[in-house]
């Protein structure tokens, strides 16, 4: 039996769950039960309002250069990446992929009388490397790093101050940096059914037996996977008509036929129409293809994208224009007022740990050294951790075309590159996009994809060609190697049928010598 949970009107004020030793101890680091604010005197260079990723980098950067920097965050330091993101959801995705490589050793000439799965043990261990690694992102650190840190809700109360806990703090530069939470469709039933977010998924203890998935973007598919790995029976709902919407449709078709081969079942094209609650079953009601349908589970994991946290700032009192999608900022980062600046998810379409380090590096020179760091010259790669991995960057081809560019693409698949024969991992490709050998952009299908795509990533920053690629040498046998491949393909390309027979002639001349 899983771990229950309260509805949405009565979710615990906990910060975290189950309160073990591992938990205590990252409660320690990001949000010290017995801590005291100090008291905010003068006026700060910066404050940061959030201390996720976007709000640390900040603060970090800021003290580091020797300005005064006051940093306040209402809930854990780290944010969702440290703390219900990245950092568990990875390693649960570790756990996952052994699973899958133990189904396949077979294949590579190793017998296995099975394997147990303890989702406890899992679940242990997760706690155990996140509070580890909540230590780099703890308070003590930034206090050592001369931080004033304030631990409470902040609210602006006029266009250069905030408050927080009925202390006034006056500054320079902000940096509005309060990331986001998980959307909550407006369901008829939702209310009244309890249901899992990103943000409880690993409170869990038990394994659910059955496992609603509403979402097919990255983390349903990512954590869809896992689950079904580990055991439990689970189905993904989704309005699209494909996984991964935003991904390469090749792309996505071959990560849904690996999770419906690890037991995930998809009902994709599904309105939902209702969900209820019958005792310790959840049952979703959807229509497809007009056909009224329901998928019956245990737990209901709500997977459906993400809104931006800035309810509670006042943010009008600041100035600070913001809508549906978050704070309204320049190419610089800058809002409406010129003394604050936003960084993250609360102003980001791309809701990534690592865009929101860089949009933070962009706001951090441009609020206090009146820099003009623009924040569309960043060259953003996308990574999702099913298995294999999905990572790809800049344009795709019906992209690049609506942008005028006279595109043309190259596929390399998997099967054709020694090392991932070798490692029986040929369900892959690597795909290119460029014009005239300039690199525009690439999606990668492969065990290791999130790894590889940085090369692709560095080519379209400095402005690349297949060419160059090709020319790199890259290290024997790696799979790396399919992207020198896609460059060796375009080079080929370029001997046209007229360059051939000139080349024919040149040799026939050259053997009289």
């Amino acid at each position: 039996m899983s771990t229950p949970f309260p509805v949405k009107s009565a979710l615990p004020e906990s910060l975290i769950q189950p309160l073990d030793q591992a938990n205590q101890n990252l409660l320690s680091h990001v949000h010290p039960p017995d801590w005291s604010n100090p008291v905010g005197n003068g006026r700060y260079d910066l404050c940061v309002l959030g201390a996720g990723t976007a709000g640390l980098v900040s603060a970090v950067a800021a003290a580091s250069l020797g300005a005064r920097v006051a940093l306040i965050e209402k809930s854990l330091f780290g944010g969702d990446c440290l703390n219900a993101g990245c950092v568990p959801s990875k390693a649960l995705l570790r756990s996952a992929k052994l699973i899958g490589e133990l189904r396949n050793a077979k294949a590579l000439g190793v017998d296995t009388d099975g394997s147990t799965v303890n989702f406890g043990r899992i679940m242990e261990r997760m706690r155990l490397r996140r509070s580890d690694l909540g230590q780099h992102d703890s308070v003590s650190r930034l206090v050592n790093l001369g931080v004033d840190v304030f631990l409470g809700e902040a609210e602006f109360t006029g266009r250069s101050t905030v408050q927080v806990k009925n202390q006034s703090l006056h500054f320079r530069r902000a940096i509005i940096a309060t990331g986001s939470r998980p959307r909550i469709p407006e369901i008829p039933g939702l209310t009244e059914t309890r249901y899992l977010t990103n943000k409880n998924l690993f409170w869990l203890t038990d394994l659910p037996r059955r496992l609603l998935v509403l979402g097919a973007g990255p983390v349903g598919c990512e954590m869809a996977q896992a689950f079904a790995r580990f055991g439990s029976h689970v189905t993904v709902l989704d309005l699209a008509e494909q996984v991964l919407p935003r991904e390469d449709r090749d792309a996505a078709a071959l990560i849904q036929r690996q999770l419906s081969a690890d037991g995930v079942q998809f009902k994709l094209n599904a309105a939902i129409q209702k969900v209820v609650h019958h005792g310790a079953e959840i049952q979703v009601h959807f229509q497809q293809s007009g056909i009224s349908k329901e998928a019956c589970g245990d737990q209901f994991l709500i997977a459906g994208g993400r809104e931006p946290n800035i309810e509670s700032l006042n943010l009008k009192v600041a100035g600070v224009v913001h809508g549906e999608s978050g704070v309204v900022v320049n190419d610089q980062l800058r809002t409406t007022n010129r003394r604050i600046y936003a960084a993250g998810d609360v102003c980001s379409t791309f809701r990534f740990t690592h865009v929101a380090d860089a949009m933070a590096r962009v706001a951090i020179q441009n609020a206090l050294f009146y820099g003009r760091k623009k924040v569309s010259t960043l060259v953003i790669p996308s990574c999702t951790y099913t298995d294999p991995e999905i990572a790809h960057v800049g344009l795709n081809s019906e992209e690049a075309s609506a942008r005028g560019h006279r595109v043309e693409s190259l596929t390399v698949p998997l099967a054709e590159v020694d090392r991932a024969v070798l490692d029986e991992m040929t369900d892959g490709f690597v795909r290119v996009h460029h014009e005239n050998g300039r690199l525009l952009g690439c999606t990668i299908v492969a065990t290791h994809a999130n790894e590889m795509i940085g090369e692709a990533t560095y080519a379209i920053s400095q402005h690349g060609t297949l060419s160059d690629i090709s020319n790199t040498i890259h290290p024997y046998p790696t799979q790396i190697e399919a992207l020198r491949k896609a460059g060796d393909a375009y080079r080929r390309s370029l001997i046209t049928p007229r360059l051939k027979r000139w080349l024919r002639r040149y040799f026939v001349w050259s053997r009289r010598w």
